[in-house]
């Protein structure tokens, strides 16, 4: 059990909420290494089919913790690799996480912060919040933020960004689609179960995994290399148990077994 994360289970949806509100759950080494144990475990467990990411509090996540950033002052270039190393492990395990990933942005969310949210698969937020990636106003640089930004935004919105620091509204956010969608407060939870269940019931675990994979993998591909690597996934992904007992369903007119499931 962790004490700087809130986790429950609840019809193949796990939340795990960020749980330092008085520190606005701004990110430390603890709360990282925390993070990355709830996200491995989460992607181990059978009786999980969908992952929600949100925080305790008024705050989804103001990004570096203060002190954490003090430590940096006097740190080795050994360490801050290391401890460099440690975020962008997270990041890229909740980008390749082999379940859909929903961040619920409860508030605001800042530089690593708003970067946990940029790599998660779905994003609404409330229509409150401010998101942005503030490092440059600090002299920093956002820099593993940035590997998933790009791939996700146009040169010219990332550059807007990343280079000017500013902060913008939920609904900015979602016009340039760095997120899913900006939600009313009231709203927002209930949006964001209501997409959990779809994924949940409606979708093959091992076919979203798949997706997910292949998601990651064919931006940085050729023409030629991209669709030689989709016959491999095509041809694979019919022989699974999942493609065929949808395919059997399918025939039949009867319900796929994930969602044969909720109905018990």
């Amino acid at each position: 059990m962790s004490d700087l994360l809130d986790t429950t289970t609840d019809d193949r949806v796990r939340t795990i909420r960020l749980d330092r509100p008085e520190k606005r759950n701004a990110l430390n080494a603890a709360l990282v290494a925390d993070l990355k144990a709830a996200m491995a475990d989460a992607a181990d467990a059978d009786e999980v089919r969908v992952v929600i990411l949100t925080g305790n509090g008024p705050s989804f996540s103001a990004g570096a913790d203060l002190a954490s950033l003090q430590e940096l002052r006097s740190a080795s270039p050994l360490e801050n690799e290391q401890d460099s190393r440690h975020l962008a492990e997270l990041f890229r395990q909740i980008y390749l996480h082999p379940k859909p990933v929903i961040a619920q942005v409860n508030g605001h969310a800042i530089g690593g912060g708003c970067g946990l949210a940029a790599v998660c698969d779905f994003s609404f937020v409330s229509e409150d919040a401010k998101l942005g990636f503030s490092e440059v106003r600090i002299g920093f640089v956002p820099a593993i933020v940035m590997v998933f930004v790009r791939r996700k935004l146009g040169e010219a919105a990332a550059r807007d960004l990343l280079l000017r620091g500013r902060l913008v509204t939920a609904a900015q956010a979602s016009e340039i689609g760095l997120v899913s969608r900006a939600v009313a407060d009231r709203r927002l939870a209930d949006e964001v179960q209501d997409l959990a269940r779809e994924l949940a019931t409606e979708t093959s675990g091992s076919a979203v995994a798949l997706t997910k994979r292949m998601l990651a993998q064919v931006p940085g591909m050729g023409l030629e290399e991209g669709l030689d690597y989709a016959v491999q996934m095509n041809a694979f992904a019919r022989g699974t148990d999942d493609c065929q007992a949808g395919i059997d369903a399918f025939l039949n007119d009867e319900d796929p077994p994930w969602r044969q499931e909720e109905e018990e």
